[in-house]
């Protein structure tokens, strides 16, 4: 309600990782596009990590969110978190709570280390609510906002932390709550297609060092798809990673995977025979974009290597049935027009706050029509060969539509985009970029201030 805290938990890259005061993570993305085979040396963990905190060298503070779009080639994106006080509803100062953590780590010690955080927060709280909120109706609890992967982090503090009773309602923004099938490609080391870069060597030097980086990471294994996401090519039916092994992804991460969701099940059984779950749970996805929801194995020759990801809808990082909270025991799906990366700046979370805050059930659907969104097929692109970006949004020209680009860690001098509509409501832009990492920005005026999107373009 009006007088809850607001605690909001990012998602995988949404947390600036720092050492001395630098991003660490920013420094070696850049790298990574120049010298692939050291560029991760400095975000890289120790192998067996397990739940416990990296000693140094490897340990990185967790600094302020991430204001500027990221990602991780072939894995997600993340686009920042600039707008969110404003999609929260503006809570007060004292009362919002941004938690920032080490995503590369077990979600089990984030989900510990939110507990912690929640605790002492809280209590602080509530001693100030008061002079804020003098006729609220009870003690103040917690709304706990969670992005992304930040979901399975949320949900586990609540369901197997001792975090239930804190919470008053758990909104989560396309959690992949069965894994993604991107997971198990970056395992196998052809998380980038090999169209990438002018010849073949810069996809297999991006995906050799992406897959030494990423094998250390428990984070990593723990968002293995454990839904039916494995087809052999040619055939219809559709096995479990555990019933059918992926060439390259070791056995042990998918064991670690079975590990982290066996023992979030179990806390949820043994949870519900207590009685009734004392929070709400509303989860905002999206089935409007094409999403990877299936890996195909070939079965001939050469039959190591991955053949092109089934598709089907999702929100273009999480595939619907991935995206379903089945754990609730209830139907707490809120659909939207919008991708995964959107969602934190998205109308859909301010619709959500906004009635959640005033203790109202919120809507079924939240389509953002007077919203904008750009969608960009796959990442990365091979440099200096003609690309595609769409923007989708209802009567842009009317609107003040501007669309820019330019090279991220740079200047920010901004190159004017051409967008040329093709159907209805869809514009197209095809574009040619040098080596690097840019974005594209689309802003749109709305009736009350504007919209604005960004897509991260690595180009290789």
């Amino acid at each position: 309600m009006e007088h809850d805290l607001v605690v909001f938990v990012p998602g995988f890259l949404g947390t600036r990782l720092c050492r001395d005061g630098q991003d660490v993570w920013a420094r070696c993305s850049e790298r990574l596009l120049d010298s692939a085979s050291s560029a991760l040396t400095e975000a890289a963990l120790p192998p067996g990590l397990g739940d416990a905190l990296p000693e140094a060298p490897h340990r990185l503070d967790a600094g302020g969110l991430l204001q500027v779009p990221d990602s991780v080639p072939g894995l997600l994106s993340c686009l920042g978190y600039p707008d969110l006080r404003s999609a929260l509803g503006d809570p007060l100062d004292a009362q919002f709570v941004p938690f920032g953590y080490d995503w590369r780590l077990s979600h089990r010690l984030a989900a510990r280390q939110l507990g912690e955080r929640v605790t002492r927060e809280l209590d602080r709280w509530r001693a100030e609510a008061g002079a804020h909120y003098p006729d609220r109706p009870d003690d103040p609890r917690v709304i706990l906002v969670c992005h992304g992967t930040g979901g399975l982090v949320g949900r586990h503090y609540l369901e197997c932390e001792g975090g239930r009773e804190t919470a008053r309602t758990l909104i989560t923004l396309g959690t992949p709550q069965q894994g993604l099938v991107q997971a198990a490609r970056l395992l196998a080391g052809q998380a980038v297609p090999d169209g990438a870069g002018p010849d073949g060597d810069v996809a297999a030097r991006l995906n050799e060092a992406l897959r030494a980086w990423a094998l250390g990471l428990p984070a990593i294994a723990e968002l293995l798809p454990l839904f039916r996401a494995v087809r052999v090519e040619g055939g219809t039916r559709e096995r479990m990673i555990t019933q059918r092994p992926v060439p390259g992804v070791p056995g042990e991460a998918v064991g670690q995977a079975l590990a982290f969701q066996e023992q979030f099940r179990l806390a949820c059984d043994r949870n519900a025979r207590s009685g009734p779950r004392p929070y709400a749970v509303h989860c905002l996805g999206s089935v409007d974009f094409p999403t990877a929801e299936a890996l195909v194995l070939p079965t001939g020759p050469g039959g190591e290597h991955l053949a092109d990801d089934l598709l089907g809808p999702g929100d273009g990082t999480v595939p619907r049935r991935s995206a379903l909270a089945d754990w609730t025991g209830t139907d707490p799906m809120l659909w939207t027009g919008f991708r995964n990366a959107d969602l934190a700046s998205a109308p859909a979370l301010r619709d959500t706050m906004r009635a959640v805050r005033r203790g109202l059930p919120p809507g079924e659907t939240l389509a953002g029509p007077e919203g904008i969104v750009l969608h960009f097929p796959r990442d990365p692109v091979a440099a200096g060969r003609p690309f595609v970006i769409d923007l989708l949004g209802h009567d842009l020209p009317q609107r003040d539509l501007r669309t820019f680009m330019w090279r991220s860690g740079r200047v920010r001098e901004k190159q004017p985009v051409v967008f040329r509509q093709y159907e209805p409501d869809r514009y197209r832009a095809e574009l040619e970029v040098t080596p690097g990492r840019w974005v594209v920005e689309a802003l749109v005026d709305r009736p009350k201030g504007r919209d604005r999107k960004d897509v991260t373009v690595v180009a290789v």
